[in-house]
């Protein structure tokens, strides 16, 4: 006897994907078992306790990530935006003018229309998209008839945009890519490795401080130590790619190691010049969400502009 439901269920696209089931499994098995190591080392020392909410950050935010990602157009991108959006508000928070609602709604619609941009394939208007933003911002004076702190609220509505945006929103257009998914999966991972690496031999690898008035944790020795085991992870999870060859996992785990380096020295510097470090915790981890993607506003633009070239 043929039995048919009388609902049919929609399988998400990616989750169709034996590569993304594995990937999944690969990477909840890597969490799931550094939770197990540092759980019983967690009141070490900082370092340790420091990872210890990193992981227990990972483990709320990596299911759900996958789940996102696993999903149909256009969900992953709705999801990106939003997480953009997010850290534009954490920006504005941190900058002291969330209250300056104007400024905050426009770059929130700048951010939209880059979605939109990312969507209809018009990557010539989102690549314009900072002038009509700075556009608008320059209007918002007018309109109020008030010129003080106008300068000040409209380089960092610019800044808001540029960084958690226009760079942050390349990981849409990423997405376009083929195997998109897997690559922005791909880029996530590495750039979080190599940032809990760099922080986990830091305590054990001392030397030369790169910039101790910025960051005095990060040092050369524990600096080489990140990319090189992060250049190991992108070899041995090229299969993501859509070309396993050597240039482009050399490539990516390079892109991920200086420009995730970079992001977080970046955001470091907005963050001691404004005088504060974070804006509340990002669910159960270390910082707030801000800290969790700052590295991605260098990786990203970076990392699309080098695999247009290569691809």
């Amino acid at each position: 006897m043929d039995f048919q439901l009388p609902i049919t269920l929609n399988i998400p696209a990616a989750w169709e994907s034996h590569i993304y089931r594995q990937t999944v499994m690969i990477v909840l098995s890597i969490i799931f078992g550094s939770g197990a190591i540092v759980f019983f080392f967690r009141n070490k020392n900082y370092y340790f306790v420091q990872s210890w909410a990193s992981i227990k950050s990972w483990l709320i935010a990596a299911p759900i990530m996958f789940i996102v990602m696993g999903l149909p157009t256009p969900w992953p991108l709705i999801c990106l935006t939003c997480l953009a959006i997010l850290g534009a508000k954490i920006f504005f928070q941190i900058m002291g003018m969330f209250q300056r609602s104007n400024f905050v709604l426009i770059c929130y619609a700048g951010i939209i229309g880059l979605a939109a941009c990312i969507y209809f394939d018009r990557e010539d208007i989102y690549n314009v998209m900072p002038m009509i933003v700075l556009g608008v911002a320059c209007l918002v004076p007018l309109i109020r008839n008030s010129y003080k702190r106008m300068i000040q609220y409209m380089s960092l509505t610019l800044l808001a945009f540029i960084f958690l945006g226009w760079s942050f929103m390349h990981l849409g257009l990423i997405m376009k890519f083929p195997n998109g998914i897997y690559q922005l999966m791909y880029l996530i991972i590495l750039t979080e490795f190599c940032d809990n690496t760099n922080l986990a031999v830091g305590r054990y690898i001392g030397g030369w401080r790169l910039f101790p008035s910025i960051n005095p944790r990060r040092t050369v020795g524990s600096t080489a130590v990140s990319i090189f085991l992060t250049l190991f992870l992108a070899g041995s999870m090229r299969f993501l790619l859509p070309d396993g060859s050597d240039k482009y996992w050399l490539a990516s785990g390079l892109i991920a190691s200086l420009g995730g380096f970079l992001g977080d020295l970046v955001m470091t510097v907005v963050r001691r010049d404004a005088g504060m470090k974070t804006v509340g915790p990002f669910i159960i981890g270390r910082g707030d969400f801000l800290h969790r993607v700052d590295r991605l506003i260098f990786v990203a633009p970076i990392y699309y502009y080098v695999m247009t070239v290569l691809l």
